[in-house]
């Protein structure tokens, strides 16, 4: 298979994504290649076949769902306002593309471990960034461990399941759907005491750290 620079490479998948939000999970290689303005047979060189081409699109996506999330775990907010967010950038990714996420959740017939599984290695990661979250800032007692690995997969199954009956559906408009999610979630989570945030390091203490850690390498 012949490398791709990255600007080439993210033109091809930029073609690909127009392409499957258009046409849906079941766009050919003849309408991407024309997207491209190339011919199939170098798609599939670059790509090595259509399997290839949706696994590296799929990717992309996937990568850019986890950093949003890992990212709304990260913002500075009150727990209640942290949960809503985090379901917010979750169901704002997956509407802002639906068909990509078809593409994701849905594996074609006759396909069953094609790209159509490819979100759920970002899921495990997702659900992954969740018990961290839980585990650093809420205090769970003697239990913590435990209940927070349970939530971090539990919340993250929840979502999907959800997810995907409200994008196929809309009920609801999303906002409404975030709240609904964030009430259920809410009992016990609200009940927990926030653990302590540790002191900052002196200025000398973070410093001497920063010169050992130079000096190891």
């Amino acid at each position: 298979m012949t490398a791709l620079g990255e600007p080439r490479r993210e033109q091809l998948l930029n073609a690909a994504d127009r392409v499957v939000r258009r046409d849906g999970p079941g766009a050919s290689m003849n309408a991407i290649a024309a997207e491209a303005g190339i011919t199939k047979p170098i798609l599939y060189r670059h790509f090595g076949d259509r399997s290839g081409l949706f696994q590296a699109l799929t990717e992309r996506h996937t990568v850019g769902l986890l950093t949003a999330i890992r990212a709304a775990l990260a913002e500075p907010l009150e727990r209640r306002e942290q949960v809503e967010h985090v379901l917010d950038t979750y169901l704002a990714g997956i509407e802002a593309r639906p068909q990509v996420y078809q593409l994701l959740t849905h594996p074609e017939a006759g396909d069953p471990d094609g790209v159509g599984g490819a979100l759920a290695p970002a899921l495990r990661q997702i659900a992954e960034e969740i018990t961290r979250a839980v585990t650093a800032q809420v205090d769970l007692g003697p239990d913590g461990p435990l209940l927070s690995e349970a939530w971090g997969r539990a919340i993250t199954g929840m979502v999907l399941a959800a997810g995907d009956w409200w994008l196929e559906n809309k009920p609801c408009p999303r906002a409404r759907m975030v709240q609904a999610l964030a009430d259920l979630l809410w009992g016990r989570l609200a009940a927990a005491a926030p653990l302590p945030t540790p002191p900052a390091p002196a200025p000398e203490a973070a410093e001497a750290a920063t010169d050992a850690s130079d000096r190891a390498e």
